[in-house]
């Protein structure tokens, strides 16, 4: 069974972390293991028409933020990686500065320290730059930066159009079935 972990902070944009659960629900094979900080909660709470009980059932595991044993804050735990969606800049900088401080944190650090993917939806704008060098330092630790802004090339109808096309990229990059975003098509140019 393949494993993929699945983190949500505080930041604005927990329908991208809920869009991905159901995402992996849906293509099956793959156990998804969640993590969600108090500010997380709040912004689910804030955003969503969820309950904590309907966005739990959607993962097949749930852990606390603030239990450092679980299987996912250790290295012998085998996993695909890890998407934090939406990443706040709390946890950016705790993931670029190896503080290990929660759950989510931790495992951010076990996922870089085995050398596996790790993808950081980071929400917030504008940077100011201990937000610019925390995305540095990550992405020189082998971390990947993902803001989730949209792509308007597909001509998207809805919000939601937006919010499946940026999380289809983001589970593309863990190669964990067939592709789920079409290609660029190119542009044809006739002028020329």
């Amino acid at each position: 069974m393949r494993r993929l972990i699945v983190a949500i902070t505080g930041a604005t944009g927990a329908i991208y972390a809920v869009r991905l659960l159901e995402t992996l629900r849906a293509l099956g094979g793959i156990e998804s293991h969640l993590v969600v900080s108090s500010a997380g909660w709040l912004s689910i709470q804030h955003e969503l028409t969820l309950d904590r009980p309907a966005v739990e059932a959607l993962a097949d595991v749930v852990y606390n933020v603030r239990d450092i044993g679980a299987t996912i804050a250790s290295g012998s735990f085998a996993t695909d990686g890890m998407v934090v969606a939406p990443c706040s800049m709390k946890t950016l900088a705790s993931v670029a500065h190896g503080l290990s401080d929660n759950l989510i944190a931790r495992a951010a650090d076990v996922t870089l320290k085995e050398r596996r993917r790790l993808v950081l939806m980071v929400r917030e704008t504008p940077l100011n730059l201990a937000h610019l060098r925390n995305m540095t330092a990550v992405t020189e630790m082998g971390g990947i930066i993902f803001p989730p802004l949209p792509a308007f090339y597909d001509k998207p109808q809805t919000i939601d159009d937006m919010v499946v096309h940026t999380t289809s990229r983001v589970l593309d990059m863990f190669a964990l079935g067939p592709t789920l975003t079409s290609g660029w098509p190119g542009l044809r140019n006739a002028g020329d």
